[in-house]
């Protein structure tokens, strides 16, 4: 009896799913200015989750205070990067109100970034072959 193999499920969600479902009629500057504003709800949203923790023992067993601790480090870590995210693209927003060159383009190689990755990654700063570069060295 002859085993198949499973077929490979690609696992990897899109970064931003909202996006992705309407990039084909959006203008880069459009696609920014929603992403921004998904950034602000995430931003807004892990507001009340970075607050400080309750640590009263009465009220509150080791085990739950542990995972109240780890669950706000998280909000922290997703605000953090949403808080970066939200720097680049604001950067890129100014480059395209300003008509700068720079919008589009690797800031590794300087060549122009392929316009499937801009639809998926909006802000993206660098083309595949330097980021992987990146990770590399």
């Amino acid at each position: 009896m002859m085993r198949t193999q499973p077929p490979k499920v690609n696992h990897h969600l899109p970064e931003n799913p909202s996006i992705m479902n309407t990039s084909q009629n959006l203008s880069p500057q459009e696609l920014l200015l929603a992403l921004e504003a998904q950034l602000l709800g995430v931003i807004e949203d892990s507001s009340g989750s970075t607050q400080t923790i309750e640590l009263d023992q009465a009220m509150v067993g080791r085990l739950s205070r542990m995972d109240a601790m780890q669950h706000q480090e998280m909000a922290k870590a997703q605000r953090r990067r949403a808080e970066t995210r939200l720097i680049r693209v604001r950067r890129c927003l100014e480059w395209i109100a300003h008509n700068d060159d720079r919008y589009g383009l690797c800031e590794d190689c300087m060549e122009p970034i392929p316009l499937a990755r801009l639809c998926a990654l909006p802000d993206a700063d660098c083309c595949v072959p330097c980021l992987n570069e990146r990770a590399a060295g």
